[in-house]
């Protein structure tokens, strides 16, 4: 966690601050929050749960997401429904400088800082933005190229077509209410992680309330969600959780003989072998 955070007096009267005041209360709030919480870095590319913007703001869900999408309409951020990832696009320059020299210590923290994200849409771009900038020394996605310190994004990919494909790919890629979330070829909707969070927290409010949704976790989701059709929509996990509340076992209500009684969270439900275990009817209650 950064001990402090810049804020320049033009977030508010620059033209992207007057975008933002066009668009509302809740883009303010929310790109101030950006910069200044507690789980952003230097960089302004990182992991982000909408839930933690609606906690921590006070928004709420449904401000957080408007805000959301109002700031990435105004072209202050971007944001990845399926990695959960924000890019604060030129936080990097206002947090750190616009350019540093080779011999800055602070070149080797962005690219660890870069390193330790989780896959994203946007670290190519990140890359391209500020790799010279800051003499980064590689490139992750892409097939993970490698950059030296002297070459310049630029020269990677410097023509004009090129640009225009970018950019063409940047709209596709983006969603009526303009958040940008990853292409997906065989149509796969984005798993909603933060509805079936809620619907898990209604349904078996005695299981373990989720945390820190770590990006781990939601590859279990994800991959859930994804790998069967049927599973692509919030009635399939009402329906699922409820089925979950039936059994004694999986609510801590009962055991098997010489077990302590134990209570899975979402993580243990949505691992391969538990999830299919429940599917299967292990956990059924005996008839009496």
């Amino acid at each position: 966690m950064r001990d402090y955070g810049k804020v320049s007096p033009q977030f508010w009267i620059g033209e992207t601050g007057k975008r933002l005041r066009k668009a509302g209360a809740e883009a303010q709030v929310v790109s101030l929050y950006l910069m200044t919480c507690s789980h952003s870095n230097m960089i302004g590319l990182y992991y982000l749960p909408v839930m933690y913007i609606a906690h921590e703001t006070g928004l709420g869900m449904e401000g957080a997401l408007k805000g959301l999408q109002r700031a990435s309409e105004a072209g202050f951020c971007e944001y990845d429904e399926a990695s959960e990832v924000v890019w604060v696009i030129e936080m990097a320059k206002f947090q750190i400088d616009a350019t540093l020299s080779a011999a800055d210590k602070r070149c080797k923290g962005v690219q660890n800082e870069y390193d330790a994200q989780p896959e994203n849409p946007y670290l190519v771009r990140f890359f391209e933005r500020y790799g010279a900038a800051y003499h980064m020394v590689k490139m992750r996605g892409a097939n993970g190229v490698q950059a030296s310190p002297s070459q310049a994004p630029s020269e990677t990919l410097g023509s004009q077509e090129q640009e225009q494909e970018q950019e063409q790919e940047h709209k596709k890629n983006t969603n009526p209410n303009g958040l940008v979330v990853v292409s997906r070829a065989d149509n796969v909707p984005p798993c909603p992680h933060q509805d079936i969070i809620a619907l898990y927290h209604q349904i078996l409010p005695t299981s373990p309330a989720i945390r820190d949704w770590t990006p781990a976790r939601q590859d279990h989701l994800r991959t859930r969600w994804k790998e069967d059709r049927e599973r692509q929509n919030l009635e399939w996990w009402q329906r699922f959780f409820e089925y979950i509340a039936t059994s004694s076992f999986l609510t801590g209500k009962a055991t098997s003989a010489g077990r302590k009684p134990f209570c899975p969270g979402l993580e243990w439900i949505c691992k391969a072998e538990n999830f299919t275990k429940i599917r299967e009817g292990r956990y059924e209650d005996m008839a009496a």
